[in-house]
């Protein structure tokens, strides 16, 4: 992948690989890159490895021209949701059903592999604050006491629960740890699966924007209406 002009680094403590970044070319040529993986071993975590592999991936991006890259996450997993919009500043950009079809491993199960699309845009404000440690937090709770109506909560019993989605701003919860409720309840992972499938995918497509995410487990969506 290196002879062919793309992006493969690593993260190391002296001889040890403790995490990798790996992206290759994607249209228009040569313009975006696709970040195909990115990841820290258990033994890294912790370490802000991640924010520093993907620091080196836009300093390498922008000296080879690319202005944008764009990479792929499970939007039920919060960890990756926070870091990838708050920390980093990227916006997802479309929804895709079980983009990678059924893996059956460890991190997915057995469930579909849906996938939030995310764009950071590199030389855009947002991410030159985040890249300099500036980043932009998301209160939900201050957001609903503003008006903001919840498409998407969870039950006293755990369960997902569908709401309105009829309001400039719109709340959409995830699990605290899906990979947890994977383990001990694939059903009810399954059931958030579908539910966020559902609501996010179908408000997305329905031309509501992502604009940010709360730790606490809420992504926060803009409805634009016409006048």
């Amino acid at each position: 992948m290196t002879a062919a002009g793309n992006y493969v680094s690593g993260a190391f403590d002296g001889d040890e690989l403790l995490g990798a970044c790996f992206g290759f070319f994607g249209e228009p040529a040569r313009g975006s890159l696709h970040s195909h993986i990115a990841g820290v071993a258990h033994k890294g975590l912790g370490r802000g490895l991640g924010f520093a592999l993907k620091l080196h991936q836009r300093a390498w991006a922008l000296r080879h021209e690319a202005g944008t890259i764009s990479w792929t996450f499970d939007p039920l997993v919060c960890r990756n949701a926070h870091f990838n919009m708050t920390k980093l500043a990227a916006r997802p950009v479309r929804y895709e059903p079980d983009f990678y079809g059924p893996m059956h491993d460890g991190i997915n199960g057995t469930s579909e592999t849906d996938r939030l699309v995310v764009a950071w845009e590199l030389a855009g404000a947002p991410a030159q604050a985040a890249c300099r440690g500036e980043h932009t937090h998301t209160d939900a709770t201050a957001l609903r006491a503003q008006g903001a109506v919840l498409a998407l909560s969870t039950g006293a019993d755990g369960r997902p629960i569908p709401g309105p989605c009829d309001a400039p701003v719109i709340l959409v919860a995830v699990p605290p740890d899906i990979e947890a409720l994977r383990r001990s309840d694939p059903a009810l992972g399954r059931s958030w699966r579908l539910a966020l499938r559902e609501v996010l995918h179908g408000l997305m497509a329905d031309g509501a924007t992502v604009s940010g995410f709360d730790r606490a487990g809420w992504y926060v969506l803009e409805r634009k209406h016409s006048s």
